[in-house]
């Protein structure tokens, strides 16, 4: 692994502690304030929304005065939506803290684009599933934290976060190295552009694809605490303990497993094949209501997301000339926070309205919807791309 790899594995690795902290606990911190299954969903909704608003001012910003003040100022951002978060006395407080993080929240983003400046195309899938690694270790330890500060109370989780995600803007600001771009992160508002991108093919389909598919584990991930809440009658400790374990798993396949599967299946096949062990997981989980059982249904589901999460980066990255990055990652990132918006809101709604079931059922279905869109795609080099 480079040094410019390495620091920005590190940066992003701590802040995921930071957010895994709080995904696990903000259903149960929001219901203390009157919540429902829905507004728990638009509180999740309302930040993705706010980054997908932000993100083309975040792209020029990047393009303009480089990839670290951006990422520290969108990480310096996460801290002070984190402080407001834990001295909230209202939902409205909690939507403000939301928006917050949203509006500065280009973090991911900018770790995508930097790792497109200092990565050659063959390369990507691996430094991608380095970064879902740190997706992955995040969600070991950030949820194991929660699930311990939470006997404490609902708002030391969320001041070990703050505090974690300011020690992540002083790594960035200290240690990491700007890059030659090599690729732009963003050509401004990607709306603008994105009816031209939609009218390739090639890239149609991929993008469709990358909606779907984040779509798809936004209802997930946002769910799972009142599901298991519902189903097995778990409390925000219990709830973190098996965010941290899931995170176990994702960081084995996408730290380790990732690389050789590609190398002999290739990216579609790969994320195919993820993709079928996810759907497969999301219907066994629905269907169960035994705790033993529930937890071996996390094992294909983690693989599934472990194979799904860098390979779909992968193909979306390999879509595009090589000299248009910038427009195709940011229109995919668009495309991704508009998956992470409706996401929430679908599945919580339907939680609310149908039972505790009902979002990984559909979570499911959407997911099979991506494999069948996945079987006609091609990926092709992104200087051949058209």
């Amino acid at each position: 692994m480079t040094r410019p790899l390495l620091i920005i594995f590190l940066t992003i690795f701590v802040n995921l502690i930071g957010f895994g902290i709080i995904i696990p606990l903000l259903p149960f911190y929001a219901e203390t304030f009157g919540a429902s299954p829905l507004i728990i969903g638009l509180l999740f909704a309302i930040f993705s929304l706010c980054q997908l608003l932000a993100a083309p001012a975040l792209g020029d910003l990047s393009d303009r005065y480089g990839r670290r003040p951006v990422l520290v100022f969108s990480l310096a951002g996460t801290v002070a939506s984190f402080v407001m978060l834990a001295l909230a006395h209202s939902l409205t407080m909690l939507f403000l803290a939301r928006i917050v993080d949203g509006l500065s929240g280009g973090n991911i983003s900018t770790a995508r684009a930097y790792v497109a400046d200092v990565t050659e195309p063959k390369d990507r899938a691996r430094a991608y599933g380095l970064i879902g690694a740190a997706f992955g270790l995040g969600f070991i330890i950030g949820p194991a934290i929660s699930g311990v500060l939470a006997k404490v109370s609902y708002t030391a989780p969320i001041w070990a976060a703050a505090a974690l995600t300011l020690v992540a803007t002083a790594m960035a600001w200290l240690w990491l190295p700007e890059t030659v771009h090599r690729a732009q992160a963003g050509t401004g508002n990607p709306f603008r552009y994105l009816p031209e991108l939609l009218r390739r093919p090639i890239l149609r389909r991929v993008l469709v694809i990358d909606f779907v598919y984040w779509f798809a584990f936004a209802i997930f991930q946002t769910t799972f605490a009142l599901f298991t809440a519902n189903r097995f009658g778990f409390d925000a400790p219990q709830t973190g303990y098996f965010f941290a374990a899931f995170g176990v798993l994702g960081a084995v396949v996408q730290g380790g497993l990732i690389r050789p599967v590609v190398r002999r299946l290739g990216d579609k096949s790969t994320f195919m094949l993820g993709l079928a062990f996810a759907a497969a997981g999301l219907v066994l989980s629905a269907l169960t209501h035994s705790v033993a059982i529930f937890a071996a249904t996390l094992v294909p589901l983690a693989l599934g997301i472990g194979l799904g999460h860098p390979t779909v980066s992968s193909m979306v990255s390999r879509a595009g000339h090589g000299d248009e990055q910038g427009r195709v990652q940011g229109a995919a990132s668009a495309i991704e926070s508009l998956g992470r918006t409706l996401g929430p809101v679908w599945g919580n709604a339907s939680l609310q309205r149908y039972g505790e079931g009902t979002p990984y059922v559909s979570a499911a279905v959407f997911l099979v919807m991506t494999l069948l869109l996945s079987v006609g795609y091609h990926v092709t080099d992104p200087d051949v791309a058209s």
